[in-house]
Parts: C-alpha cells; structure tokens; sequence
C-alpha cells in the first residue's frame, strides 16, 4: 500500500467522492464518517472545539485503488499530549472510526502504524487563504505525536482487535475504555409490532400521550421538513426550542450554530437528513434532528418548548418518528451516545463507543 499524508483543505476536498465510496463499503459506515460532515467539522474545528489543529488525513492505495482512510487531525489532547485524534472527535459526533473494507483492515493499520512511526514524518503548518470559516490551521502544533487518542469507536468495530494486535507487536501501549452507551432501538417493520415487545407500562403511557395530544382542542401536526427553501427558518426554529433548555443554551455557542447549521445544510443536499417538528395550534412544540442514513435513523439532538410541557410532545413526535421508520422500513432507530432514561422507556438496548489509546 502506498500512503499519503494530506494536510491541506484543497487536498481534502479533492477526497470527496472516492471518501464517500470507499465508506459505503467500509467496516463502519456512520453518517459522522461522510466527507461532507468532516468538511464541515474541519471548517469550524467541531464547533470550537479544537482551535489548535493541523490536518493530518492518511490515505492508502493499491495500484491507484483507494483502500484505507485514516481521518486524522494533529492536536493537543485532553491529557496535554501531542497527539493524532480522528477527525470528529469527540463531543459532536457520535460514531467514528477508520475507513476501510473488512479485507483490508489489517493490511491498512499495519502499514498505518508504521508510516505514522516514520522519524521525521513532520505535521508542518502549510496555510492556504481563508474561504469561509476557518480553513488554515491556528498555531503552531508542528512536533511529534506522543499518542493515538481515537474516541467513539463501536465497541463491535474489527478495528479495535487489530489495532490491539498491531500495537503490542510494537510494543506501544494500548488501552481501551468504554466512554459512552449508544443505545438503540432495533425496528421490525410494524409500529404495533414493535409497541408489543416494550415494557407494557411504557406501552400504554406512549399511547396514552399520543392519544391525548391527537384530542387536543387546537390543531395538532407534525412534518419532517422537504422544501430547502425554508431550510434556515427551521434551523431557527430548532435553535429556538433548544436553548430553553439550560445546559443546550450554553451548548449553542456561535461556532456551535454555524456547524449545526452548515452540517443541516450538507445533510440535506446529500439527502440523509430528517428534521421533523411538532406543532400545535401551529406553534411548535418539539424537533429532532435527526440523520436518515444507511437505512437507519440517527438521533442527533432535540428541543422542546417548556410552554408544551404538560402535553410531552417530545415524547409525541418521537412517537410518530418510530411508526415512521417501522413504515418506512428503517432497520433501527438509534439514539446514539447518551443514557438518558426515556431511551430505555422506548424500548433501547445498548451498545458502546469506546475511547483507544495508543501511546509510544
């Protein structure tokens, strides 16, 4: 295999479609791995987040044949290390992973291990001009990696077997730990169906408030938004409902908008977004934004508006959501990382993403 180190911008996007092909075959293909969401990540630096960053993607070919991603970035990490972090990392993407076919895989992290171990491999800074948000790299971080620190792995990736494998005939040392639950719902492809295997208890409440808001006195709809007309005016709307929620507030700084908004907007011209909205007596009352992707549906975030509470249309439009994607057919709804309790009370199982570690 041969490999290449891309460093700038440019070099990225020239990626695009050869990025997104080789993930549809990859051995995980999550929407947060799509060259379109990482272009964006990488123009706001995951919304702020990583201020202090260098591009560092490693391609591999054979014979011209693209066979392996590893969408990396060159950063300072939570433990004060130079370090090589995936791209996406960590706060804002829920899945991440390298990308390659399964029969590719060992090949790709053994020869990846060895062209990052190269003396000299160098992380320069290699500025281009600004064109949109942030495109060149802010400061300095040009010394070598002391760490692989790779968050948001699945806990089911063939990843993580051969990365431990390859690192201990290394003799580098590697940990791996769980960081996150990512529970899921798997769909059978009937919401009455799918309503029967959950906790009776929980079956009759999402009913009962299902029920309810459909008797309600005012005109009651929900819809998931088509018309890329009107696609910021929702975006607004999904800002507005969120940040009556404290914790979201703080969370939706000015870099935190502009990468929801821009990763809505890629989401939508590639064609896997879902953003849907309740509204009663045509105010709304709940969104989610939501990623249908791989025949699956991601849920991303939400926002509910406290003037609606007694009505739970969070629970209402998730409701409708879930009798969609059984219609619809979706394989699975999946929450994504984060356990909070009404995940359970639909029915979710869990799964991990985990954080790896190698460090020389």
């Amino acid at each position: 295999m041969k490999f290449t180190l891309i460093q700038t911008p440019s070099e990225f996007d020239a990626l695009a479609g050869d990025w997104n092909a080789l993930l549809a075959e990859s051995i995980t293909d999550a929407p947060f791995l799509r060259h379109e969401y990482l272009r964006v990540w990488w123009q706001t630096r995951g919304g702020g987040e990583w201020p202090r960053a260098e591009l560092a993607v490693v391609t591999a070919s054979d014979d011209g044949r693209l066979t392996g991603i590893a969408p990396l970035f060159f950063t300072e990490n939570r433990d004060g290390q130079p370090a090589l972090m995936l791209l996406g990392s960590i706060e804002i993407s829920d899945y991440l992973d390298v990308i390659a076919r399964p029969g590719d895989l060992p090949a790709f992290i053994d020869g990846l291990l060895d062209f990052l171990a190269q003396p000299g491999l160098g992380l320069w800074r290699r500025a281009e001009p600004r064109s949109g948000l942030i495109e060149e790299p802010v400061g300095a971080l040009s010394k070598p990696w002391r760490a692989l620190d790779w968050y948001n792995i699945p806990e089911i990736s063939p990843t993580l077997p051969v990365l431990k494998a390859e690192a201990e005939k290394r003799g580098l040392a590697f940990t791996e730990e769980r960081v996150y639950h990512a529970p899921y719902i798997p769909l059978p492809g009937n919401f009455e169906v799918y309503l029967a295997a959950i906790d009776k208890k929980q079956r009759h409440e999402i009913r009962r408030k299902m029920r309810r808001l459909a008797e309600y006195g005012e005109p009651v709809r929900w819809y998931i938004v088509e018309d890329g007309s009107v696609l910021d005016a929702e975006v607004d709307a999904l800002f507005r409902l969120m940040e009556q929620d404290p914790a979201k507030a703080a969370f939706l700084t000015e870099a935190m908008r502009t990468q929801i908004r821009a990763t809505v907007h890629a989401a939508f011209r590639a064609g896997w977004l879902q953003l849907s909205f309740l509204e009663v007596g045509g105010e709304k009352a709940a969104a989610n934004l939501n990623f249908d992707y791989d025949n699956r549906i991601w849920g991303y975030n939400s926002g509910v508006g406290h003037r609606f509470m007694e009505l739970s249309p969070g629970w209402v439009l998730l409701g409708n959501l879930l009798q969609w994607a059984n219609e619809h057919m979706r394989s699975e709804y999946d929450f994504m990382r984060g356990n909070e309790a009404y995940k359970y009370r639909f029915g979710a199982a869990d799964r991990f993403v985990v954080r790896v570690k190698i460090a020389q």
